[in-house]
């Protein structure tokens, strides 16, 4: 470049010569006044021509290559100024050296990154100049000007920052918007570097960049949007991404960007997306979803109304085959319900069908989306009952993790709006079935679950932190609003709770004892029966042997869960010792499972909703109901009925689990002026004092009460209602100390007057003398005895005293089968309370085998008599009906006794089996409803024996749908509670004590029972009757299909062994009769016909017990080496053997083989001896506990929900019948367990109480489970 030495440099006026040869200071003391001179010169056309050579001679290279940053920046702002003088004409003409000049403008630009430096204020002169003129407009001429723009543009967005004043960054815009708005191009270099800028990380770590990149955008977008439509449509559409951008990496957050920045330029982008949401690339309908997600679901957006055709290919993608891209679709749900009130029901729609998906992760998102929207705005999810129904179906999905936040959402939606009094009425209205729903969760065979409904019920439904007086008053309109199922869970929630409180506090009591071997292994039992009531038992034992540990060396700990556990702690005293307790367990943590499963103990029993103190708020509340006191009802938002009667069943639930805090002197006498309020009410008040009676008596701990009790009770039990006697008697005998009991002797008395029809209590007269019989079987032994003899059977059953029968006080046809027990006749009604009377007799005396064999002679004549016992033939069918029912029922529930229980015979056993396909569908129902109570409680000491399993098969020909649907769910709760059973009884007691009471529990031996009683049934008559051969298969199959299927202990070998052991016998009743016996062994071919057709794997398992037939129902045959290999079935219903069997099966056609081989047969070996294999692992899906299913209406009624039931809590209330007072509370017992019985049992023997005499006198170790017949085990090795 030439430095004009050819031309004559002049200079201004005043300044001097700046040449090569002057030293850096002076050079800068020259060029300072040159560049004041120049500053100061205007902009007129022409002139200044004079000083071209000085303005060429500063642009020489020397200058621009200074050392010195001053004389650069100077030199700088001296030719800023000569750009702008000499306007629009530079005096530059040489491309080169326009180039140079502007990328050294550029770089002196730079100068403006610190506002600080003392030199700031001529580079901001520098940058206003250039701005002014727009000097860079002249690099339109030169071929490399976006080579020079993208540095100018890429120095800009560096620099800036939070320093600079809006003076500057409005200076720095100003130089860069000419450039894109007056340019005929604009490069993919230069795109890329202004969106780079607005797109992360950029738009969150040099926000000044951003906002210069977006005021360029805004201001610009008329010349940049058909840039960026290209850069678009080359992308998304032509998917030709240029490497070297690196925004196309970037694209869809571009777009998010720009929609937010300047929706204009993307009119015609957005509608390209739709290609991409369809596109065969599941990362690039990923990316296009979420970002369509986020445009539009925020606040404001509209893009969803502008592009119809977009959402609805949008929605489609909810549908769509990735996991991933449902997720992210399901996961921005809350937004648009929140923010978009125009497109809740097409999102609506789509969670329909989402929260049904395959996916667990999916549904878990949809519970997610609702459960958020409902917290922040549960008008929106209440004007939609979609939404919460989706969340409601949820708490029962398969997977814990989803009914688990389903639940919570639930119950945090109900604690923080059904607790505001401002709630409007229809949002209250769409969470009252919230409540409901979570205790339903109860009815979930997880622990899991049950501990889950447990704190729900505790800190949102009911929260412990309010004080009493509020506490009580949730828990009372919770208790009150509930559905009758919900009561249900609540009730066994209690009983549950108050089981793990007297297991850990028998615990407890063992640390108090000094330390030895027998403690240690008592210790060791009780933290093995803990196991049950936590999660994943063979896990937390672990943690509870630390934590016996712990209690031994800690005794603050100790002390702490004495608190606890004590019956009469108080809500603080418990939460306080708790919170103490937790503190001494390390920090709280998901790591610390030490930590985590004690709190999980410590939930299920600290007493947190119930103390003295909340008892006393109650009963006020419950006797403001009784006296409709508005002020009472108003707060609980119930009317004066429904709060009376739900009042009341409150206080006796609370008294079943919390007596102690009933054990007060106010309380018993606010309960005592109950007594006299009405007969309606008297009878919960009584079942109230009758529980704390239990506690303690109240004769012992408050006799002046207990002086005040006695009267009022003695006249209820002779002249009171047949309710008022019952719980009278019941009231008495548990809270009267023995020098009062001479009361029972004058209602003994006041009775025997008034048993006739003469009398109006007669009725009440026979439920008194049926209590105290039961109560106080050995007080009066004899009179009663006479009692029963004389009045009850002679002159009650065995005598019709009324002139005629008649349905009450309604003229009835007698083609009615069925009528309610209020519209029964007064003698039928009294016959019923005598045969129920002899019943409790029964069980009172236990052991008196003779009145038993009479009574169960007399009952089974009720039966075969169709219930007119006298058979006159004037009885209406509804009176027959209800007598021959309670014959039925009074016999199942005589033979939950051992001792009279065992006195029935074969023939009555079948007797009794009709009922289960009675011609009334009520008495079918009800008697299937009483056998399910029998079976289902007490397993094993206090429930029916095994045997009463084979009358569900007679359920098999039950026309009624739903009654057999009901049947069934009994049948399958028997069945998962005694393999529950089994389970457990190999873990706590092990080795051959299990090994012998296996056969007297197992479910499996139903089929030995049932095979009797469908060959006894009366409609059988020849075997070779088609017809009913089809009907009894039927009824066989109905009991098999729950023991074959869905369980993988099934043993084809066991069945199949059983069944020809049992075709090896002739009947026991009839063993003469060919006939009969052909019978029993047609049952059996069609008992082995379906094992065979529908058993699934024919593998040979071992079995934990071996096959063994009750001699009660089977004889054997006289010659020992007898083997039954005869078909006794039609052609057409023997089965062919499985294709490619090779073993030889009894009473079944070989298609490929000549005739039965007896030699044959006689070599083949069962394996049911054989030893248990080390993998034998069950997947029972138990349908859980003593939780009545909803379908099990009637059960229980209201005062003997919780009877009888109270000893199976504890091991020291273990029945009384002389076996072994060692049980496992089986009747709480509800964890699913898959752990095999052959891994669980011990080898070292255990360490159970003493050997006592089982039922029928054979010596067992273990507590003996009893079967009528007792199932002796069959030596046949012919088989």
């Amino acid at each position: 470049m030439g430095r004009g030495d050819n031309l004559t440099i002049l200079y201004p006026p005043g300044c001097r010569e700046v040449t090569e040869d002057v030293g850096p200071d002076e050079l800068i003391r020259r060029l300072k006044t040159l560049a004041h001179t120049l500053q100061s010169m205007g902009q007129d056309d022409g002139a200044y021509q004079e000083y071209i050579p000085l303005a060429m001679h500063i642009a020489d290279d020397f200058f621009l290559s200074y050392q010195s940053r001053d004389v650069q920046l100077l030199i700088a702002c001296c030719i800023a100024d000569v750009l702008r003088v000499y306007a629009p004409e530079a005096p530059y003409k040489d491309p080169a050296q326009v180039k140079t000049i502007f990328m050294f403008l550029i770089k002196q630009l730079g100068g403006l990154k610190d506002p600080k430096d003392p030199a700031f204020k001529r580079y901001f002169y520098l940058l206003e100049n250039l701005a002014y003129v727009k000097s860079f407009n002249m690099c339109f001429e030169l071929e490399d000007c976006q080579e020079i723009f993208c540095k100018l543009f890429k120095l800009i967005f560096n620099i800036v920052n939070d320093e600079h004043s809006g003076k500057v960054k409005s200076f720095m815009l100003d130089v860069l918007c000419p450039l894109i708005n007056e340019s005929d191009v604009v490069s993919n270099d230069l795109l890329d570097i202004i969106l780079l800028n607005v797109v992360e990380p950029a738009k969150s770590q040099r926000r000044n960049a951003y906002q210069i990149a977006k005021e360029l955008i805004i201001k610009c977008s008329d010349t940049l949007e058909p840039y960026i439509q290209a850069f678009f449509n080359n992308v998304l559409i032509l998917g030709r991404e240029e490497k070297s951008l690196v925004i196309s990496k970037k694209v869809y957050d571009l777009i998010y960007e720009l929609n937010h920045i300047c929706p204009s330029v993307l009119l015609a982008v957005l509608p390209q997306l739709e290609y991409k949401l369809k596109s065969a690339d599941q990362e690039e309908r990923y990316s296009s979803v979420s970002l369509l997600a986020r445009m539009f679901s925020e606040k404001d957006s509209t893009v969803a109304l502008n592009h119809t055709a977009l959402w609805e290919a949008f929605l489609g993608r909810f549908n769509d085959i990735n996991i991933k891209i449902r997720t992210k679709c399901v996961q921005y749900s809350m937004h648009f319900l929140l923010n978009h009130p125009l497109l809740r029901k097409d999102i609506t729609e789509t969670l329909k069908l989402r929260q049904h998906d395959s996916e667990e992760s999916v549904r878990y998102e949809v519970v997610m989306a609702i459960v958020s929207t409902a917290k922040r705005d549960l008008s929106i999810v209440a004007d939609s009952e979609d939404l919460l129904d989706f969340v409601k179906e949820r708490t029962l999905d398969k997977k814990f993790k989803i009914r688990k936040e389903a639940m919570c959402g639930l119950a945090m939606i109900y604690k923080k709006h059904l607790n505001n009094p401002d709630v409007p009425p229809a949002t209250r209205h769409a969470v009252t079935w919230i409540k409901d729903k979570i205790l339903h969760g109860y009815y979930m065979t997880s622990m899991d679950d049950r501990l889950l409904v447990e704190r729900l019920l505790n800190t949102c439904l009911v929260p412990y932190q309010l004080p009493p007086e509020d506490r009580m008053k949730k828990l009372f309109y919770l208790f009150a609003t509930i559905d009758e199922n919900a009561t249900k869970a609540f009730i066994e929630l209690q009983k549950h709770q108050l089981a793990v409180r007297r297991h850990v506090a028998e615990l407890i009591e063992l640390h108090r004892r000094p330390q030895d071997e027998e403690r240690d292994k008592e210790v060791g039992v009780r933290l093995n029966q803990l196991t049950k009531y936590l999660p994943d038992p063979l896990k937390v034992i672990e943690f509870l042997k630390k934590f016996s540990q712990h209690l031994s060396t800690d005794s603050q700990l100790l002390s702490l869960m004495e608190t606890i556990v004590s019956p009469d702690v108080s809500c603080k005293d418990s939460v306080d010792a708790v919170t103490q307790i937790l503190k001494k367990l390390g920090q709280p943590v998901m790591t610390n499972l030490y930590y985590n499963t004690i709190k999980m103990m410590l939930e299920r029993v600290s007493c947190v909703m119930v103390d003295h103190v909340a008892i006393r708020v109650l009963l006020s509340l419950v006797e403001g109901a009784l006296e409709a006191d508005p002020s009472v009802l108003d707060s609980l938002n119930l009317t004066a009925d429904i709060a009376t009667e739900k009042g009341l069943k409150l206080l006796f639930v609370l008294s079943f689990v919390y007596p102690a805090h009933f054990l007060h002197e106010d309380i018993i006498e606010r309960l005592h002026n109950l007594l006299e309020r009405s007969s309606t009410i008297s009878p919960s008040v009584l079942s109230v004092i009758t529980y704390i009676g239990k506690y303690k008596p109240i004769g012992e701990v408050f006799p002046s009460l207990a002086a005040v009790l006695i009267p009022i009770c003695q006249k209820f039990a002779e002249r009171g209602t047949p309710k008022q006697a019952k719980h009278a008697v019941r009231c008495l005998h548990t809270n009267c100390t023995a020098e009062s009991e001479d009361v029972f002797e004058k209602i003994l008395e006041k009775i025997k007057e008034q048993l006739s029809f003469n009398s109006p209590h007669f009725r009440t007269s026979i439920v008194s003398l049926g209590h105290i019989a039961y109560h106080m079987p050995e007080k009066f032994l004899v009179p009663i005895k006479n009692i029963v003899s004389r009045k009850v059977v002679r002159e009650l059953l065995m005598r019709n005293q009324t002139a005629a029968h008649t349905p009450g006080s309604t003229v009835r046809e007698e083609a009615d089968e069925w009528v309610e027990e209020d519209e029964l006749t007064e003698e039928t009604i009294v016959k019923m309370e005598g045969i129920k009377m002899m019943a409790r007799w029964l069980l009172g005396l236990k052991s008196d085998v003779i009145s038993a064999q009479k009574t169960f002679r007399m009952l089974n004549h009720f039966i075969i008599s169709n219930g007119d016992l006298l058979k006159t033939g004037k009885m209406l069918k509804s009176e027959m009906a209800h007598l021959r029912l309670a014959a039925g029922a009074a016999m199942l529930k005589i033979c939950e006794q051992k001792g009279v229980g065992d006195q029935f015979t074969s023939e009555q056993f079948y007797n009794l089996s009709r009922l289960m396909f009675d011609e009334c569908p009520q008495v079918r129902e009800r008697f299937a409803i009483k056998l399910h109570k029998g079976l289902v409680r007490g397993i094993p000491n206090k429930c029916l024996p095994l045997d009463f399993m084979g009358f569900y098969a007679l359920a098999g020909q039950e026309r009624n749908r739903n009654l057999k649907v009901a049947v069934k769910q009994y049948m399958m709760t028997d069945i998962n509670k005694r393999r529950e059973y089994i389970r457990g009884l190999s873990m706590s007691v092990g080795g051959e004590k299990a090994q012998s009471q296996i056969p007297l529990i197992m479910p499996d031996y139903m089929l030995v029972f049932a095979v009797p009683i469908l060959a006894n049934q009366p409609s059988f008559k020849d075997v070779t009757d088609t017809t009913e051969l089809l009907n009894i298969r039927n009824c066989l199959w109905f009991i098999l299909e729950p023991l074959m299927n869905k369980n993988e202990t099934y043993s084809f070998g066991f069945y199949k062994a059983l069944i020809e052991q049992m075709k090896n016998h002739k009947d026991a009743i009839r063993p003469e009769d060919e006939l009969s016996n052909q019978k029993l062994w047609a049952v059996c071919d069609l008992a082995m016909g379906l094992i065979l057709s529908r058993t699934k794997s024919f593998e040979m398992k071992e079995f934990p017990s071996e096959p063994r037939i009750p001699p009660m129902y089977f004889k054997k045959h006289e010659d020992p080496n007898f083997v039954n290999v005869k078909s006794y079935l039609p052609a057409e219903l023997q089965v062919t053997a499985p294709k490619g069997s090779t073993k030889l099966l009894t009473g079944v056609k070989k298609v490929t083989h000549p005739p039965v081989n007896t030699a044959v047969n006689l070599n083949l070996k069962s394996p049911v001896g054989s030893k248990q294999r080390n993998d034998s692992r069950s997947e029972d899906v138990t349908t859980g506990s003593s939780i009545d299913l909803p379908m099990m209406k009637g059960v229980k009624s209201e005062d003997t929900l919780m009877d009888e039931d109270e000893s199976n809590t504890t091991l020291a209330g273990a029945r009384k019948r002389g076996r072994s007072t060692f049980t496992l509370g089986d009747d709480l017992e509800d964890q699913e367990d898959s752990t095999t019985l052959s891994n669980v049992i011990p080898a070292t023997p255990s360490t159970a109480p003493a050997t006592k005499k089982g039922r029928y006198g054979a010596a067992i170790d273990a507590p003996t489970t009893r079967i009528s017949s007792y199932l002796q085990e069959e030596t046949n090795g012919k088989t």
